[in-house]
């Protein structure tokens, strides 16, 4: 996939290499509940898109974006999401998403997810999730805050 002038291939990054909990620096423990279940005695598909919603929320407000100050000029918006599932989990579990920037664009970015079972290193569920940044009160996208510049850290290829 070419992305503001460079190459980025995730896939082939994650294939040369086994995705580790090392390759990330912010983590977010959530526990799964009973509920989060479905009929075939695993953990909905749909369930860890709002455990990767909490731990991505959280680690943007380390870098200075808090989608609770209604009256920021700096704000985000999900553009897109791309999902894959690895393996199946189930209740009771304790989880681990690791969250990091991968790519960096003049006014969007890239925060790559992966959940692992506390137990487990390797990952359950990996996700990479678009944001623009945003201003609400002008309705018009922005141009990357140097918190998130400074938050980028590539994988190596």
């Amino acid at each position: 996939m070419i992305r503001h002038g460079l190459i980025f291939n995730l896939d082939k990054i994650m294939k040369k290499q086994l995705l580790q909990k090392s390759d990330f620096i912010y983590f977010k423990k959530i526990e799964s509940r009973w509920g989060d279940m479905d009929g075939l005695r695993h953990i909905n598909n749909a369930k860890y898109l709002t455990y990767f919603e909490t731990a991505r929320l959280e680690y943007l407000s380390t870098l200075g974006i808090d989608i609770n100050r209604w009256n920021s000029k700096e704000s985000v918006i999900l553009a897109s999401m791309k999902i894959d599932y690895h393996q199946q989990s189930s209740y009771p579990n304790i989880y681990e998403i690791g969250c990091r920037i991968s790519r960096i664009g003049n006014k969007s970015f890239d925060i790559f997810n992966a959940l692992f079972e506390s137990t487990n290193t390797a990952p359950i569920v990996t996700g990479t999730f678009t944001i623009v940044c945003f201003n609400y009160h002008s309705q018009e996208t922005i141009a990357v805050p140097d918190s998130i510049k400074n938050a980028y850290h590539p994988f190596e290829k």
